[in-house]
């Protein structure tokens, strides 16, 4: 067994979200995106997120919610997705969607980051997508 180990640290961000980073840091790619989807959950409709990096995690999900819950829906979704379009001979997934009776959630996978946004029913998505997208 290794004695290499990784250090992590947590932080609150003025949103109140929370990023999860390596010590050495992490790309620009995640930083940026990290700001898009701050404005993003700004948004009338929109729950919360998770997006997952290589070595870093950022989520602000709703206080009281189940975010083990919230996390286990994002990572089989990105899962299933991934699954799904190999059975069907699809090479690239750029998002997905997946609607319930209340909520909606979509997955948009981002060079190495792999982002959840979880939203109301009646929240626009496309607009959504393609603000993550850009």
């Amino acid at each position: 067994m290794s004695q290499d180990t990784v250090a992590t640290q947590a932080e609150s961000i003025s949103s109140g979200s929370v990023a999860i980073t390596s010590a050495d840091g992490e790309d620009a790619a995640f930083a940026s995106l990290g700001a898009t989807l701050a404005e993003i959950r700004k948004l009338k409709g929109v729950v919360g997120y998770i997006m997952r990096g290589s070595t870093s995690a950022m989520l602000d999900l709703p206080e009281g919610g189940e975010i083990s819950q919230y996390a286990f829906l994002s990572h089989q979704l990105n899962e299933s997705s991934f699954e799904i379009a190999k059975q069907l001979g699809i090479t690239q997934v750029e998002s997905v969607l997946v609607e319930g009776k209340k909520l909606k959630v979509i997955f948009v996978k981002k060079g190495e980051n792999n982002i959840s946004v979880f939203m109301e029913k009646s929240a626009n998505h496309l607009s959504i997508i393609k603000r993550v997208l850009i």
